[in-house]
């Protein structure tokens, strides 16, 4: 199984190293690994223009847009909408077991 190396770093300087799996039809890696960045980094800009958003708001919209994503796909529902879940419950599984290093803090 091919996997992509990923390194997320949170606004708070959390850093998580993932290993995501990559789908047997993933077409192109580094496009995946850029859309990634991209799309959290849009995530953060939004958050930082202000106005109070939740943790869960942002899944929610993140799960809508995967959604109306998935249903752009010229396939049955039903074939789209599970790989969609396939896909997501394998990041999730890789995002979890993934090491968190947090940035050292303290008074000197």
């Amino acid at each position: 199984m091919k996997i992509l190396p990923y390194l997320a770093t949170t606004g708070t300087g959390d850093a998580f190293d993932i290993e995501f799996p990559l789908h047997p039809d993933t077409g192109h890696a580094v496009r995946i690994s850029q859309l990634i960045s991209d799309i959290l980094l849009s995530i953060d800009r939004n958050l930082a223009s202000g106005g109070a958003t939740s943790n869960g708001d942002v899944l929610q919209a993140v799960a809508m847009a995967m959604a109306i994503r998935t249903r752009t796909i010229h396939a049955p529902i039903e074939v789209s909408g599970r790989l969609a879940m396939e896909l997501l419950a394998a990041a999730l599984t890789a995002a979890g077991t993934a090491s968190r290093q947090a940035p050292t803090t303290g008074h000197a």
